[in-house]
């Protein structure tokens, strides 16, 4: 969970690491299934981290985040 501007900021570089990593991955792959393959794991860690940039983005800066539950 996200709970600081600093750390969004961590997971934006992270987010534009991954996208860049299934581009080159995009273009490499010699077949779609090998495309697939190989990506499936980076799209999954995007799809994970967008979530977590929408929800920290949805709050404004004065409320505080909600606590996990165990």
């Amino acid at each position: 969970m996200i709970t600081s501007d600093e750390e969004l900021h961590t997971i934006q570089e992270r987010l534009a690491f991954l996208y860049q990593t299934v581009t080159n991955i995009r273009t490499q792959a010699r077949t779609a299934e090998e495309y697939r393959l190989y990506s499936n794991g980076y799209l999954v860690e995007i799809e994970k981290m967008n979530a977590e940039v929408l929800t920290y983005l949805r709050r404004h800066p004065s409320e505080r985040a909600p606590t996990e539950s165990a």
